[in-house]
Formats: C-alpha cells, structure tokens, sequence
C-alpha cells in the first residue's frame, strides 16, 4: 500500500506521485503547418492544423471560437471547417508560434 493514497484534494499544487513536474509542462512548441484541403471531402474546404503541442482539444476549441467554425481532431492534426488558414496563423503568431503555411 502506498504511503500516501490521497486521491482526490483541494489543494492547487497537488499531484500524484508518479507525476512529476517534467511531465505536466508541455514541451517546446515548434513549428505549425497550416494547410487547405478540399480532396476527399466531396468538394468541401478544410483547414489542416499541423504541429501544435499541449492539449489538442483545447487549441482544437480556440481555433473554433476565433473562426467561429466547426472542426475535430484526428490523430494530431485539426480540422477546421472552412477556409480559416489567415486567421488561424494571425491567432498563432499573437500567442508567439512560427506558422508556414503549406499544401496549396
């Protein structure tokens, strides 16, 4: 039985044992590859998100609420609906990250 078997508290700073600090920091975010797509999708434009680290269902929803579009996550590209590429890359380079755009 482990010495400390809290498994839920109140306290901001707490965390299991096996997690340590190193593991709760994203790593560094590199380069994104933002990219329009129209093959395969019976004629409809999407938006390809290539590259982003940290928790892609919350940059998934920003992406959303900033293009006012829907999208998904599939593997670890996001999809958003639509033509959103400039305003996408706009949003990224506020918060600091290099985008390219590529594809065509």
């Amino acid at each position: 039985m482990p010495k400390n078997p809290v498994v839920y508290s109140t306290d901001a700073n707490w965390r299991p044992q096996n997690e340590s600090k190193e593991q709760a920091t994203p790593s560094k975010q590199g380069t994104v590859y933002v990219q329009r797509v129209t093959k395969g999708r019976a004629g409809k434009t999407v938006t390809l998100v290539k590259g982003l680290v940290g928790n892609l269902k919350q940059w998934k929803k920003d992406l959303q609420q900033h293009c006012g579009a829907g999208g998904t996550v599939k593997g670890d590209v996001i999809e958003i609906q639509g033509d959103h590429r400039q305003k996408i890359a706009d949003l990224l380079q506020k918060r600091e990250i290099k985008v390219k755009f590529s594809g065509g």
